[in-house]
């Protein structure tokens, strides 16, 4: 099997499963209780903190722990909405985000908040100047991903901090699921407030997340009860997710490196093997340093995404549409319409994304099936195109 679906998911380490399995047997003392037990796990949950804020150069204290991505996406965008609604009622996000972070926008909308959606180019990158106008004293938050999830395009982050430095009172948040413990990420230097991160886009198990909450912050929060995560989620620590994620993060960033090189390998690899196919068209900047390396995207128009999806399927090789909380609906990518792309390239797209854990090997394989299922399937667009 050839997996190109780490943008959607990943198969956890197998010393994080392992950690898992032995906090799940040996501490499962409720993190608040006042026993010896309670206070083994609540000390687990310190650590994994103390772990994941060394890595991001910031304090422990900083770390919430939440379910995953959108929980980490929600709990920033709602929570800094409400708490911050005295200075004003606009929002600035781009037109790009993951739907997490999106439809979260557009419920705000229907609270009467008042939204800009920033466009970006052909390449997809959002436009800074266009950032520049649209922000206000009046402006509570700013939220743009760091990687698109869909389209691999990085987005400069840096920049964006830099230009709100002239607007103190505006919070910064991103997305960056798909950079952390893959690309440099500086929350200080950069002047993030808010960053979102999902523990199983980087080999540690699901249903666990952290957001970085710079300090001083206050955010409305989404759950009540017992006043967990200082009082920003309320619930019982999942304990075993924690510690497994604080192991996941640490691993990723000691091979950050190694990560950057091999990725950046193979893609080259996957672009020239998709370049060499005429039926096909690259996705994103023709910049390679613009692009992530983990991720490459491309359309074949003409011939219905899913054909391809199942076409490789066959060869057991597996790649996706788009964004996996999207590609269960039949309809054009809203990130490469927003990016100039018609209806016949923005609903044949796929994605290819990858790790450490693919070889060269793998990426020539994949071609090499790539090229034979176009081949393959060539006569059936023909026909598709002689009906229409």
């Amino acid at each position: 099997m050839i997996y190109l679906d780490y943008a959607a998911t990943t198969p956890p380490y197998d010393e994080v499963a392992e950690t898992m399995i032995q906090v799940m047997k040996q501490h499962f003392g409720n993190p608040s209780s006042l026993h010896r037990v309670g206070v083994e796990a609540e000390q687990l949950v310190r650590q994994a903190r103390t772990v994941i804020a060394k890595c991001l150069q910031v304090r422990p204290e900083e770390i919430r722990f939440t379910s995953g991505g959108t929980e980490s996406n929600n709990m920033a965008i709602q929570g800094a909405a409400r708490q911050y609604r005295h200075r004003g009622n606009h929002l600035v996000t781009t037109v790009i985000e993951h739907a997490s972070v999106y439809e979260t926008f557009r419920e705000l909308e229907r609270e009467g908040f008042r939204v800009t959606y920033l466009p970006v180019d052909e390449t997809g990158c959002v436009k800074l100047e266009e950032l520049k106008q649209a922000v206000s004293d009046e402006t509570i938050l700013v939220s743009v991903m760091a990687v698109n999830n869909e389209m691999g395009r990085i987005q400069p982050i840096e920049e964006i901090g830099a230009i709100l430095k002239s607007h103190p009172k505006t919070l910064f948040h991103v997305d960056a699921v798909q950079a952390v413990g893959k690309l440099p990420l500086d929350p200080v230097r950069d002047r993030i407030d808010l960053l979102s991160c999902s523990a199983h886009k980087l080999r540690g198990p699901k249903g666990v997340g952290f957001l970085y909450c710079r300090q001083g912050l206050e955010l409305h929060p989404l759950v009540f009860g017992g006043g967990q995560e200082s009082g920003l989620r309320s619930g019982t620590e999942n304990v075993p997710a924690i510690v497994g994620m604080a192991k996941a993060v640490r691993i990723a960033f000691e091979q950050r490196r190694q990560f950057a090189e091999h990725t950046a390998r193979l893609r080259e690899r996957f672009v020239e093997g998709i370049r060499a196919i005429p039926e096909l068209t690259l996705n994103g900047s023709e910049h390679a340093e613009h692009m992530a390396p983990h991720i490459v995207h491309f359309s074949f128009p003409g011939m219905k995404s899913e054909v391809l999806v199942h076409a490789l399927e066959q060869h057991d090789m597996y790649v996706s549409t788009r964004s996996a909380c999207s590609s269960g609906a039949n309809l054009p990518s809203r990130v490469l319409h927003e990016m100039g792309y018609d209806d016949e390239r923005a609903a044949n797209g796929i994605r290819i994304s990858y790790s450490l854990s693919q070889s060269l090997e793998d990426a020539e394989r994949f071609c090499t099936a790539l090229q034979a299922v176009v081949e393959q399937l060539k006569p059936a667009m023909k026909a598709q195109h002689k009906r229409r």
